[in-house]
C-alpha cells in the first residue's frame, strides 16, 4: 500500500505541474512562437539529464539499437502532445483546451486496452464518473463562454490531436518502462524532439533569437516554469510512477490537471474562482483517493 500511495502522491505532483502548461503558454505567446516554446524549455532539460541518462546507459550495458524505440514514440506520440498542445493554446482558448483535455483518460483507456490489454474495473469506472462530474463543475464558468465556432476550430483540433498523441505515448512509455530508467525515458524522448524541432525553430522561427534580450519578465517566467517542471521534474516523477500503476489508473488522475489549473489562473491571471470549482474540486480529487484505496484493495483480494 505505501508503494501505491507514494506512485499516487507522485502523479499529483505531477498533475500540478502539467497544470502550470497552459498559464506558461499564455506567458510565452507574445515573444516565442510554438516551436520554440517547446524547443528551448526542452533543449535546456535535456542538458540538465544527460550526465544521468549517460551514467545510466553504461550501467545497464545497452547499446544504440536499444533505444530506438523512443523515435516512433517521440514522432507518433510526444511530439503532437507537446508541439500541437502549445500551437493549438495559442490559436485557441484555454477554456477550450482545459474542456478537450477531459478526452485525455478517456482516449488513454482505449489505448491501454488495444496495447496493454487492461481492462475499466468497476471502481475505475466510479472513479471516472465521479471525475467527470467534478470536471464539469470545475468549468462551469468557462463551458459558458467556450466557442468551438470557426474562429477556434484549427486550434481546438490541434488540441484534440495532441491529446491523441499523449494518451499513445503514455500508454507505449508504460509498455517498456521495466527495460530502461525514468532519466532515460525523458532523455531518449526529448532527444528525438530536439532533432525533430531543431530544423523547424531555425525555418519557422529565426527571429527568436534575436528576440532573447528583449524578453519580458512574464517571457522569462514562462520558459524557466517549462523548463524545471514541466519537462524536467514531472516527467521523471511520472515514469517512477508509471512503473507501479496501470496506464489507465494513471490517466485518470489526469483529470487533477483541470482541477489545479483553477487556482493557478487565480493567483497568476487574476481569474475568479467560484464555489462551483471548488465543489468540483473536491469530488477530483476523492475520486483519486477512490481508485487509489479500493483499486489497491480489489488488486489484493484477487492474489
Amino acid at each position: 500500500m505505501k508503494q501505491v500511495i507514494v506512485s499516487w502522491s507522485l502523479l499529483i505532483l505531477c498533475n500540478l505541474m502539467w497544470a502550470l502548461q497552459f498559464t506558461c503558454i499564455k506567458l510565452t505567446q507574445n515573444q516565442v512562437g510554438p516551436y520554440a516554446t517547446v524547443w528551448g524549455p526542452m533543449l535546456l532539460a535535456t542538458l540538465l539529464l544527460l550526465p544521468f541518462a549517460l551514467r545510466d546507459f553504461r550501467k545497464t550495458g545497452k547499446h544504440v539499437k536499444d533505444v530506438l524505440v523512443f523515435i516512433q514514440l517521440a514522432l507518433l506520440g510526444a511530439f503532437p502532445a507537446q508541439v500541437l498542445m502549445t500551437w493549438g493554446t495559442q490559436y485557441s482558448q484555454a477554456s477550450n483546451a482545459a474542456i478537450l483535455t477531459l478526452a485525455l483518460p478517456v482516449v488513454t483507456a482505449v489505448f491501454a486496452f488495444l496495447l496493454l490489454k487492461e481492462k475499466m474495473n468497476k471502481t475505475r469506472w466510479l472513479s471516472f464518473g465521479i471525475a467527470i462530474i467534478g470536471v464539469v463543475m470545475c468549468s462551469l464558468g468557462d463551458l459558458r463562454k467556450m466557442n468551438f465556432g470557426a474562429t477556434y476550430a484549427i486550434g481546438n483540433l490541434l488540441i484534440f490531436l495532441s491529446i491523441i498523441g499523449n494518451a499513445y505515448y503514455n500508454v507505449g512509455i508504460k509498455k517498456i518502462a521495466d527495460r530502461y530508467t525514468e532519466m532515460e525515458m525523458v532523455f531518449y524522448t526529448y532527444a528525438v524532439l530536439i532533432l525533430l524541432l531543431t530544423p523547424l525553430v531555425l525555418i519557422y522561427e529565426p527571429t527568436v533569437f534575436s528576440g532573447i534580450p528583449f524578453f519580458t519578465p512574464d517571457t522569462w517566467a514562462g520558459l524557466l516554469l517549462l523548463t524545471f517542471f514541466h519537462n524536467f521534474l514531472s516527467m521523471i516523477l511520472f515514469f517512477r510512477a508509471l512503473k507501479n500503476l496501470d496506464a489507465i489508473q494513471v490517466a485518470l488522475s489526469n483529470y487533477l490537471i483541470t482541477f489545479m489549473g483553477l487556482p493557478i489562473a487565480v493567483i497568476w491571471l487574476d481569474e475568479q474562482l467560484n464555489s462551483w470549482a471548488l465543489t468540483g474540486g473536491l469530488l477530483v480529487f476523492f475520486s483519486t483517493l477512490l481508485i487509489t484505496i479500493l483499486d489497491y484493495r480489489n488488486a489484493n483480494q484477487k492474489q
